[in-house]
């Protein structure tokens, strides 16, 4: 039986932006007055709201905000626009690792995993080696061109950089979530508090 067939595909499109979260602060009020997602794709297509150079950037951009932001909750939502920027760079985070299982799992089995067994770094050579191990039950992963993976791993650390849980040189910055931000991770099942490199439970 294809990988493929074995497992749920990997979606790869969140190369179009990195955590998103100047985006996310337009787009999130937009959707608490609309309640329409495809109502907020338009409004940013049609004023330009994102300021994007292109047409076509726009639109990749406002369709890609308004995917991860539509794994949050409306409670979540709500404390996104009233974030200080680290609760939003940990809300952005835990959206992207809802939305895409590649970035959740290696959150999960890489970054909290060598934070917790104190390797202290986290390194292209690590997220390679997760890359492929999941590419054995993966056609998919295993079929993009090599600019496209660099692209994704690129992506990735940027992600984990501006959430403020990597260094630029590559070291873990320990995540220490706000209190209501942790109420917000905790009450889903399994937490979300298990893509952050904390000790928390």
């Amino acid at each position: 039986m294809a990988g493929s067939q074995r497992s749920p595909r990997y979606a790869l499109s969140f190369t179009s932006g990195a955590l998103l979260m100047r985006e996310a602060l337009i787009a999130a009020p937009l959707y608490l007055r609309e309640h329409d997602w495809t109502k907020v794709r338009e409004l940013i297509w049609e004023n330009n709201l994102l300021q994007s150079r292109t047409v076509a950037t726009g639109q990749r951009v406002a369709r890609e905000v308004a995917q991860r932001l539509g794994v949050l909750t409306d409670d979540e939502l709500e404390l996104l626009v009233d974030a200080t920027t680290s609760e939003r760079g940990h809300l952005m985070w835990a959206a992207a690792s809802r939305r895409y299982d590649l970035i959740g799992e290696f959150a999960e089995e890489v970054l909290r995993e060598r934070f917790l067994t104190l390797a202290g770094k986290v390194t292209y050579v690590e997220f390679d080696s997760f890359y492929r191990s999941k590419a054995i039950w993966h056609d998919e992963l295993d079929g993009i061109t090599d600019s496209s993976y660099k692209k994704v791993r690129q992506v990735v650390f940027k992600m984990m950089v501006e959430a403020g849980l990597l260094s630029n040189g590559g070291m873990i910055e320990p995540a220490v979530p706000s209190a209501r931000v942790v109420k917000c991770l905790n009450r889903r099942t399994p937490s979300d508090i298990r893509f952050f490199p904390t000790r928390a439970a």
